[in-house]
């Protein structure tokens, strides 16, 4: 998550201080992730350093400092929204390594472990359901980031029944070395010297 673009999206509507950000960040979100007021502050810091903040009173320090977006900060902000995230290679994901090396430890049983973490995914999706139907919908920034939640522990429930299947073909059908075709004998050349 970039907290760096996201308080620069906070800023683009007016100036506001450290303690403000956090809590806007906090609501626009949904209140779903947290925001430390130290990595607020540290955060802006670097804004201020590479000229994408400005600071309303350079001599004050504190929480009611104010901070607002310069004209780079605003360049920087519309490129981070409008290009899409580099997706290309694949998250290192917990759950995908440990399933990945289970499968060549000794006793260990893979398909009681994908079940287990199965069980615990589908539970954190009941739980987040739950929390959404409270909501009834009055907070939009909330259910969009419980939609994405449900979404993505779904797509990691799939991932692990169609890791579990092809794990049980595997075990049922080994691979067999495929034969592959000899390669072709090149022609000699042979060099004669010129004596």
């Amino acid at each position: 998550m970039s907290v760096r673009h996201a308080l620069l999206a906070l800023l683009s509507d007016g100036p506001k201080y450290g303690l403000q950000l956090r809590q806007e960040f906090e609501s626009r979100t949904g209140e779903v992730w947290p925001l430390n007021v130290g990595q607020v502050y540290t955060t802006l810091q670097r804004l201020e350093r590479d000229g994408l903040v400005q600071s309303e009173d350079a001599d004050e320090d504190g929480p009611q400092k104010g901070f607002r977006i310069t004209q780079g900060g605003k360049t920087e902000l519309d490129a981070w929204l409008q290009t899409p995230p580099d997706l290309s290679s694949p998250p290192r994901d917990e759950l995908v390594v440990k399933v990945l090396v289970a499968r060549q430890v000794p006793g260990v049983d893979v398909h009681g472990l994908i079940q287990r973490h199965r069980r615990y995914l589908v539970e954190l999706m009941q739980q987040w359901t739950r929390l959404k139907e409270s909501d009834a919908g009055t907070d939009l920034s909330f259910g969009l980031a419980v939609d994405a939640e449900l979404y993505r522990l779904d797509s990691v429930v799939r991932w692990l029944d169609a890791a579990d299947g092809r794990i049980k073909r595997a075990s049922l059908d080994p691979p067999q070395a495929a034969e592959l075709p000899l390669p072709r004998a090149r022609r000699r050349v042979e060099v004669r010297s010129h004596d």
